[in-house]
Formats: C-alpha cells, structure tokens, sequence
C-alpha cells in the first residue's frame, strides 16, 4: 500500500470515529454535508481526482474509496437511526401525557339513521332466526305485481304511481322500479323450500312527495311460512321488533286492511310520541303485514294446504322519524351535517 493510500485509509477512519461521537441529527447532517457534498464533499472530491489517475492507480484507489464509502455511509445510517428513535429516558422527558388537560372532543362520524336503523333491525331479526335476504331494484310487472296476486287492473299498476322503465323489450311483462321489495319475497320463496324465515331490506320507488312519503323510500320486508303458523305468531313478531327498534313503551294498533298479496291483513300504527305531529295526527301507519295469500303460495311451487305463514312490510323511513321525532321525511335525504350531528 502506498503511502498516500495509508495516509487516506486513516484520513476515513478519522471519519468513522467522528460519526460515532456524533449525538444529535443536526451534527450527523454537518458530517454528511462534509462528505459527500455535491461540490466540497472530501468523498466527492476524492471520486473527482480519479480521472487524473493512470489506469492501474485508478482501479486501486477506486476500489479503496468505494469501500471506504460503504463504510461511512452505513455508521451513519446506523447512526441516524438511532438518534431518530428516541430512548425511555428521552420520552419519559419529552413525549409524556398530562391526563389532567382538558382537550377538545375529537369528532367522529357515524352511520346515517337509515342504513344504521336497517342494520339495528337485522341484528334484532338475526336474533329471532331470520335469514337476510336483497333483491335487484328493477323488476319486471311479473315479480312486482303478478306472482304477488295484483291484478292486470289494480290501481298501484298504474303509470301514476309506478316509475315504469323507458326502453321495454317486453310490452307484456314491463320493467319497473320496484314499488316495493315484496318481489325479494317470491325470489326468495323460489329458491329455498319451507320452513323458512327471511327480512328483505332494500330501496322501493313510488311517485309519492310529501311530509312522511317520498319517491325513493327504504322497506323492511318479513316472511315466515311454516306449517302451524298463525296471526299470534305475526303480532308476537311484530310487537317484539317495535319494542326492540323503538322503545319499551310503545303505543301502537292493528286496523284491518287490504293488500293483493295476504289475506287476511292488517294495518299497524304507531303512536306518535312528543308535542310535534305529523299532518296524520297521533298515529303513523308503519307496518302492513297478514297471513300470505294461497295465490302467491303457489305461484311459489309452496303447497297452501300444507303450509302457511305471514308477511309484513315496514316502512324504515317512518319508523325513523318515530324513533327519533322528525317531523318531515324530507329532512333524512339532503345530507345535512347540522341535521345528522344532532343523533
């Protein structure tokens, strides 16, 4: 070895040294600039004067400084991540926590009231053992209507209160908007033999716009079908859900009432609890269920003479607007973070 190459060999290992007796970041930074700086770094400068060398010289001493700088750059990478992971001392000092201040409330976010309220009611139907079961948004008038037992003339057939799709491929069995998720019901009965116990939650379209009815609105559909099954098991479940969804105390009614698909049916009111009301008074219709309609029991491939069972539909949005006294439906659709903030 050469004597300039013993001298430069111990001009590195000077450097080593230094680095270790480095203690902050902003000192280990100086050494670097030091080094490696793009126009004063010894190391830089030191690769610069390789080209003045001759072929032989230049290989040696290039093999020599390409280590030296492996070196170097590996304590100081050690180093630098030392000096950025602070010690138990050094926390203990600096990074402690006051429990005694009073800092600000940190926001959260939380699930909208409807999509929150339908997930609540799965959890509620899960415990009693129904299946959870969601269907396609547009049906065509056989499963929204005909295998539901409507009529060819019944008035909820009608452009007026169905969105019916604009391009029909099939005059006679025309695709709609569903107008409510009982079709989810026939899909469902289709595919599994009884006994069964299904929710059909879901999205429903009706051209309805006012204070409790909107045009877009989310249902709660149910079913059972067993052998022994009777309007006592459907009020039971009925009864059950209000209690677990709403409150404990609530007030509520079955009125009789008529829908294609049961027989017989049932209307069942809530009250209205607070001083605000609705332009409906005291009560809100929430429900309409009754026991499924032979029709639509074989139109299922379901014997009706050997087994029988319940529907009901809820409408979420009203149920919401109970539970948490909103006065207009309306107020559940604009997005607004004063309106959500409040539950």
């Amino acid at each position: 070895m050469s004597n300039s190459s013993k001298s430069s060999a111990g001009m590195w290992a000077e450097y080593a040294k230094k680095i270790k007796k480095v203690s902050t970041l902003n000192d280990l930074e100086d050494i670097e600039q030091e080094l490696f700086g793009r126009k004063q770094g010894v190391m830089t400068l030191a690769m610069k004067k390789l080209k003045d060398l001759s072929p032989d010289e230049k290989k040696v001493q290039a093999k020599e400084l390409n280590e030296q700088k492996q070196i170097l750059v590996e304590e100081l990478e050690k180093l630098q991540n030392d000096l950025e992971t602070p010690t138990g001392d050094v926390l203990a000092k600096s990074d402690s926590i006051d429990v005694t201040l009073d800092l600000p409330e940190k926001e959260r976010g939380h699930l909208h009231l409807i999509p929150e309220f339908i997930r609540q009611a799965e959890e509620v139907f899960g415990r009693m053992g129904f299946d959870v079961f969601r269907g396609p948004e547009i049906e065509p008038e056989e499963y929204n209507f005909d295998l539901l037992n409507f009529p060819k003339d019944h008035a909820a057939r009608d452009w007026a209160d169905v969105f019916y799709m604009k391009k029909q491929t099939a005059p006679d069995n025309r695709l709609t908007l569903r107008a409510h998720t009982s079709p989810c019901q026939v899909r469902y009965m289709q595919k599994n033999k009884p006994p069964l116990k299904a929710i059909f939650p879901g999205k429903t379209y009706r051209k309805d716009d006012d204070a409790t009815h909107s045009p877009m609105f989310h249902q709660l559909e149910g079913l059972m079908v067993g052998k022994d099954i009777t309007l006592a098991n459907m009020k039971a479940v009925m009864i059950k859900c209000v209690q677990e969804l709403i409150t404990q105390d609530a007030e509520f009614r079955f009125r009789t009432g008529y829908f294609p698909f049961v027989e017989p049916g049932l209307e069942m009111d809530m009250k209205w609890t607070g001083e605000d009301k609705t332009k409906e008074g005291d009560w809100l219709e929430i429900v309409g269920c009754g026991m499924v309609h032979p029709n639509v029991l074989k139109n299922c491939d379901i014997d009706p003479d050997k087994w029988q069972g319940f529907a009901f539909g809820f409408g979420v949005d009203r149920m919401v607007m109970i539970k948490h006294r909103i006065k207009s439906i309306r107020e559940l659709f604009p997005g607004d973070v004063r309106f959500l903030r409040q539950f």
